[in-house]
């Protein structure tokens, strides 16, 4: 599994195509994100992502995640 760090630049698959963004926090433990509980853990960890092009926050584990230059 990949691990991920603050600062680096991702790349998902979403709805609108594929989107890149920084990831801006990291996750370990349950976190409330957009009004639902987002289950994390050191093992199993969530990122959260500022969109490149929009103000859009994202949530993801890191298996939907993809690093780029």
């Amino acid at each position: 599994m990949t691990e991920f760090s603050v600062g680096d630049h991702v790349q998902w698959n979403s709805e609108a195509g594929v989107v890149s963004g920084v990831i801006t926090a990291a996750h370990t433990k349950d976190v409330p994100f957009k009004g639902r509980t987002r289950h994390c853990s050191p093992d199993d960890p969530q990122y959260e992502i500022a969109s490149d092009k929009t103000d859009h926050v994202a949530m993801h584990k890191g298996s939907a995640l993809r690093r780029v230059d």
